[in-house]
């Protein structure tokens, strides 16, 4: 919505304000009469705030779900988009959201740990076959009893999105088999799967944030990351690594989540017109992701080819499996309902 129609828009809210007043009606009704005003004439706004740039994915899909709610809404939702943590930092933006100061974010599912740690599904080594399988997963019967979980706890849990799987690298060593990474330090971020996946094949995890990974790369602290490729690229880490072993082995991702007071607000129309435009983003999203993830795993390659400092290892067949029989063992550690739960974790395998 441009800044005159929605400046027109307040004006005329205000002007209806002042002669329902003026008219002597019961407050009550008059509140009633000037809500409903409100709502025909686009008085929701829905702040959406998120920590990252417009030009990823996560932000262009934002921006798009801006433009397709506020086009289903015949402008009765006013989408504010705050990016690169203009209001919040993910580390708080679940509790403003429900305190219902903010309306939208989309944190990673780190972020979600305390609130619903079954969210680790995620973080479990080679357990989605490829992006088409996790898809089906998030969307499908597993994906839907997590957001029921998230829902519970007080939020409204609406869509999945894409960041994308991650690859391992080293500066000791091409990781090839599994018994590669013993004895090497990889650095993790606060998670027990993560922990348990390094510790299966004889490696040692250090969780570090992640704004030091680069200067821990580099000056030894560490001999190893996982992360996606677009992390890897816009980071630089493969300037400070010798070896990066495509092997697709974890996923990195987001939930979409909204107000629940907000939503509560919403007539149903609303919340429908709420629904279809996350939906039709969720779409665009998964598409810029994979653009990006294209995009910038061949950054890595020309920069391989261009200096011979990178080794970039392809698995084959057999020694991926080799990779996913060492690490899958530790998926009953997580059978245990408060940790993620097996039917979880056997319905994802399962997924068709």
């Amino acid at each position: 919505m441009t800044t005159t129609m929605k400046s027109l828009i307040s004006s005329i809210a205000a002007a209806s304000i002042l002669i329902f007043t003026g008219c002597g009606e019961n407050k009550k009704e008059e509140k009633t009469i000037v809500e409903k005003q409100a709502d025909a004439t686009g008085q929701f706004v829905l702040k959406f705030s998120h920590v990252v740039s417009s030009n990823t994915p996560k932000g262009k899909a934002a921006d798009f779900f801006e433009q397709r709610l506020e086009e289903l809404s015949k402008g009765r939702i006013d989408v504010q988009i705050y990016p690169s943590s203009q209001l919040y930092k993910d580390n708080a933006v679940l509790k403003a959201i429900k305190l219902d100061s903010v309306q939208m974010a989309a944190p990673s599912f780190s972020k979600f740990g305390k609130i619903v740690p079954q969210l680790a599904l995620f973080d479990l080594p080679f357990l989605f076959k490829d992006m088409d399988h996790l898809h089906r997963v998030q969307d499908g019967a597993v994906g839907e009893k997590l957001k029921g979980m998230v829902t519970a706890k007080g939020y409204v849990a609406l869509n999945f999105w894409d960041n994308h799987f991650k690859q391992l690298s080293s500066s000791k060593k091409p990781l090839i088999k599994p018994e590669d990474a013993v004895g090497q330090k990889f650095r993790i971020m606060s998670s027990k799967v993560l922990e348990a996946q390094f510790h299966a094949v004889g490696a040692n995890p250090q969780m570090m944030p992640f704004s030091e990974v680069y200067s821990g790369l580099q000056q030894g602290v560490i001999d190893g990351q996982e992360n996606t490729n677009s992390n890897i690229f816009t980071k630089k880490f493969h300037e400070v690594q010798k070896y990066l072993t495509v092997t697709n082995h974890g996923y990195l991702g987001y939930l979409v989540v909204m107000s629940q007071k907000f939503w509560d607000k919403l007539p149903a129309d609303l919340q429908a017109n709420v629904k279809q435009a996350i939906n039709d983003a969720t779409v665009k999203e998964r598409e810029y992701a994979e653009e990006l993830n294209t995009k910038q795993f061949n950054e890595i390659k020309a920069y391989a080819k261009k200096t011979g400092n990178l080794e970039i290892i392809n698995l084959t067949a057999e020694q991926k499996d080799a990779w996913r029989q060492a690490v899958s063992k530790i998926y009953p550690d997580f059978y245990d309902n408060d940790k993620i739960g097996e039917e979880l974790i056997k319905g994802a395998l399962a997924t068709e």
